[in-house]
């Protein structure tokens, strides 16, 4: 009959641990590396204003609609989007309440179009915001800022990753002059920042 040493056992036991933590660890780089998720791409096509009170400073109401198309660029990994909103800001200030936006689910190397319409309530601003919206429109080109915040995860076969936090920035001029309402022309195709 052989006896172990509590020494030999825990030895043992460190070693088997070891190999194990090394061989998920391998395999994990291995998934990895195979299904690699890419941040999806935003990109903004079109804008229109139907509504922009600036008469009634620190208060202003604006209710806005802007086309985004978003592309999942991964060959084997699809995204699921959860909680999305949308907000507009001017001069890093939010002009518009958030609008809360349908769950999405972004099958592998395809493309989708979202068209949200933001706005239609009373938000509070700053004197400078109001004024500096007041003086843009009269100039006829205002830079706004789309934004959409939200949690994504991919998903690849049987596996789903954990939930991330998706921050969308789309910073673009528009051509606007005071009173107009309806499409306004995009002064480029902006691509937005993505960071998860």
């Amino acid at each position: 009959m052989t006896s172990y040493a509590p020494t030999d056992l825990r030895r043992f036991c460190c070693t088997f641990v070891v190999i194990f933590l090394l061989l998920a660890g391998v395999t994990t780089l291995i998934v990895w590396l195979i299904y690699r998720p890419h941040r999806p791409h935003f990109t903004v096509i079109g804008a229109a204003v139907y509504d922009l009170n600036t008469t009634s400073p620190p208060v202003i109401s604006t209710t806005m609609q802007f086309t985004v198309v978003t592309r999942n660029p991964n060959k084997r990994v699809s995204i699921s989007y959860d909680h999305l909103s949308a907000y507009v800001s001017y001069r890093n200030q939010q002009i518009t309440p958030p609008a809360v936006l349908p769950p999405l689910f972004h099958e592998r190397k395809t493309t989708v179009a979202l068209s949200p319409i933001i706005g239609g309530a009373m938000v509070p601003v700053s004197l400078e915001v109001a004024n500096g919206l007041v003086m843009d429109e009269a100039y006829g080109v205002v830079g706004l800022r789309l934004v959409l915040t939200g949690r994504l995860r991919w998903k690849a076969g049987a596996l789903r990753s954990g939930h991330y936090g998706v921050y969308v920035k789309c910073d673009m001029l528009v051509g606007l002059k005071k009173g107009f309402v309806g499409e306004v022309p995009l002064l480029g195709s902006p691509d937005c920042s993505v960071d998860i």
